[in-house]
Order: C-alpha cells, then structure tokens, then sequence
C-alpha cells in the first residue's frame, strides 16, 4: 500500500503548478521569439547566509528529484491553464509534451556550502530550465533552512538525541518536510507519523497534558498509560506539581519507568531537583526529557543539566529565526541560439544593493589545510586547478532526464555528520561570526 492508497495530503500527482504565473508568460514569450530552445544554464546559491550562521547545510535535493520527475502538465492542469487564459494554445501544446530532459548537477545532500556555493546547477533549453525556478527554490529554501537550524541544535545538544515535534507549529505538508530536513541535520526522531511513512523516520511519542486531565487524578493517568505502554513508556510530570508528579510517576511504575516529561518552567532548576529525587527514590536509569519552545540557544544553556534528551517544535520548523536560506536561481550562460552546438556565453545580472551575480557555468571545490580541516570554499568558472580536481563538491544528480542519484536517508544524515565534522572548530558556535570558511573565486 503506498501513500496515494491511503489519500494522505503528502503526495499529488503533478507538480507543475507549484510555479509562479510569470515563468509560463516567459515560455510563451520565448517561444514566439525563438529564444526558448537555446541551451541554458541555470544555478542555485545564496549571496550571503542569514545572520550569525556560519555555514548551510544542503537539503531539500531528493524531494527536488521526486518533483522534476512529477513536473508533468495533465489534462486538468492543461484545462486549467486555458480557462484562466495564463499562456496561449500553442505553449499550452507544448506544455502537454514537457518532459524535463536535462541534466541536474549539485552539492550532495547533507553536504555544508557558503555564500556564493553553486548547489544545484539546472542545464538543457530555457524552455525546460526556466519552469523549475521557482519549486527548486521553494524546497530548496525551505528544507536548508530547517536543516541548518537541526545541525546547530544538534551541535548544542551533543551525543543527546533530539525529537522533532514541530507538525502543530506549521502547514501539514511543510511539517513533513521539515521533519526530513530535520532528521539530515542531525535529530534522531520525529513525532510525525506522515514523515515516518513517507521517509522512514523513527516516530515516537505518548501523551499530552490532555491524557492526565482526562483522569480523576495523576495517578489514574499514569497508571492507565502504564498499562497499556509499559513501564518504559515516558510520564509528562509537569501538568500540577512536578515533584509530586515524579513521586507517583516511581510508584505507578517502578524504577523501571523510562522517562519523565518536563514541558514548563524553568528547565535548568526544575532538571536537576527532577534528577536527585529520581535517584531517591531508585529510579537511576529513568531518563529525563525537556520540551517547552527550546531552540539551540536554550539547548546549549542546559548542557550542564541532567537532561537525556530534548524535544523541539515551533524554532525548529521555522528555521530558528531564519526560516529561508535566502538563495536563487540565475540564468549564468546561454547559448547564442537553437543550434546545440552554439557555444554558451556567460551572462549575469547587474544592479546596486546586492544582488549582482557572476556569470558562467561554475565548479566547485573545498580547500583543506595540512590537518584536512577545511579552509576555504573555491568557486571559478575556467579550468579547475590541478590541486582541486579531487576536491570539487557537485554530483550528477539527474543525466537526460533521467535520475542517477537518488540515495537513503541515513546515507545523507551521516554525510552532514562528516561535512560538518570536517569544518574548523568554531563551525559550532552558537556566537555570531561570519561564515566558517571565505569563498575564494578564481
């Protein structure tokens, strides 16, 4: 049974309307003039990372590959299209035939980039390109953003395992997303049964103050979660008074019981008296579990409390604060005509405030110093020097249309566990700074 037989919301048919309006006006121009077969090249990047972030982290790339393949213009989108009168009969013929037949290069997923990194590079006609502008941006924007936050609490937290629990705080789809976007950046499990079934996800959870409302007392809850979860299940004990809670949570369950919930309060005191009176009452291996709005701000402040794991909703699915990467996609060469051997002419935009760009199909390649720490991000568009050759980041990702890098989620995860282990100590901080590593550009 897949996802469609089941009719949950994670799944359509087609992706080609989750496009703006205008990049269809520019096909049917295009195609008026002459101009939309020329062989173009496309690029993803970002100017600058959001404030205070020392690095990004790539995510977003195997839902980009599911997408192109499902960019297809059926008879009701078709019907659509021509009821409002967005394009006229002729790009909507054309339309009918899109297949995406060009090649997709970028960063692997999981992998750190910098201001100006080329993480996904788009080739074939500007017919074909041009429509993938703005999905590839809104995955792209959106996972990188969950996932940069995910490695930077993940770094706040240590070896302590991280729940993501963020569905409630944001759109059902976008809570599937993030909850991938926050598995690569490092969490260990999610709450989110839509991301368990789609991706794989260890899912986890029990109650909510609810449950303990539902019941005449404390103790009826716990003792009706017990039963039917377990001694190992994990008691919320903050709904009345904690320390009465974690007294009746050890009677109901034992010293077997697996965990307690703290969702209110002053974490870091409230951890500790938690901690001592466990171990009062024998219960030295029940864990403790913090929830309560943390971002990896307040993660890192408890680093020195007795705490076993922390569960992160709201800052974590909107990006901590920053929830889009900020990058574009831009036209960067573009053959003088239809004809395919017509060679590619670097092309670029020019304006004030920022947002100027540099033109030409680029390679990338991360510079490590004698320790193999990385030391700078080298970004050219002419040949690639010699040193370099073994150190260039983007992969073949889709070859004639046809993807050649689909990959497990894990393989993924442990990547950015090694891309980030491999940047300069300071890629941790939590501080503000500039990004870890300079972009070099030869």
């Amino acid at each position: 049974m897949g996802v469609a037989d089941l009719g949950l919301p994670v799944d359509v048919p087609s992706t080609a309307l989750f496009t703006d309006h205008y990049e269809l006006t520019m096909l049917q121009a295009a195609l008026k003039a002459g101009t939309a077969e020329r062989r173009s090249v496309f690029e993803v990047f970002t100017r600058r990372l959001p404030e205070g972030r020392r690095y990004g982290v790539v995510a977003g790339t195997g839902r980009v590959l599911d997408t192109v393949e499902n960019f297809r213009f059926d008879a009701g989108v078709l019907g659509f299209l021509r009821e409002r009168g967005v394009v006229d009969e002729e790009t909507l013929q054309w339309l009918a035939a899109y297949r995406f037949g060009g090649d997709v290069w970028g960063y692997p997923e999981g992998e750190v980039y910098f201001p100006g990194s080329p993480v996904m590079r788009v080739e074939g006609s500007f017919a074909e390109c041009v429509l993938l502008e703005t999905v590839i941006l809104s995955i792209l924007n959106h996972d990188s953003a969950v996932a940069a936050a995910a490695s930077r609490m993940a770094s706040a937290a240590g070896d302590r395992p991280l729940i993501e629990m963020g569905a409630r705080r944001t759109h059902e789809l976008a809570a599937v997303a993030a909850a991938r976007a926050a598995y690569i950046g490092g969490f260990a499990t999610t709450s989110d049964l839509a991301s368990g079934f789609r991706y794989g996800i260890p899912t986890v959870g029990t109650s909510a103050h609810a449950f303990t409302l539902l019941h005449d007392g404390e103790r009826d809850a716990f003792r009706a979660q017990v039963d039917s979860l377990g001694r190992g299940t994990t008691l919320l004990v903050d709904t009345y008074d904690v320390t009465e809670a974690v007294r009746l949570a050890v009677e109901v369950a034992g010293p077997e019981l697996g965990a307690v919930r703290i969702d209110s309060g002053d974490l870091l005191l409230i951890a500790h008296r938690v901690r001592q009176q466990l171990d009062r009452l024998g219960a030295t291996d029940t864990k403790i579990i913090v929830t309560s709005d943390l971002d990896e701000y307040a993660i890192a402040s408890l680093r020195a409390a007795p705490v076993d794991a922390y569960g992160v909703g709201t800052q974590l699915v909107t990006g901590s604060g920053h929830p889009t990467a900020s990058m574009v996609y831009k036209l960067v060469a573009r053959a003088e005509s239809a004809d395919p051997k017509a060679p590619l002419v670097p092309v670029a935009k020019r304006s004030s405030g920022g947002k100027t760009s540099m033109g030409g199909r680029k390679w990338a390649a991360r510079r490590l110093d004698e320790h193999g720490v990385a030391e700078a991000e080298v970004i050219g568009s002419g040949p690639v020097p010699q040193e370099l050759v073994d150190r260039q980041l983007p992969v073949q990702l889709i070859k004639g249309g046809q993807v050649v890098a689909r990959e497990p989620l894990d393989v993924v995860r442990d990547r950015h566990a090694a891309a980030r282990a491999g940047l300069p100590l300071s890629a941790t901080q939590l501080s503000r700074g500039e990004p870890v590593i300079p972009t070099e550009y030869v």
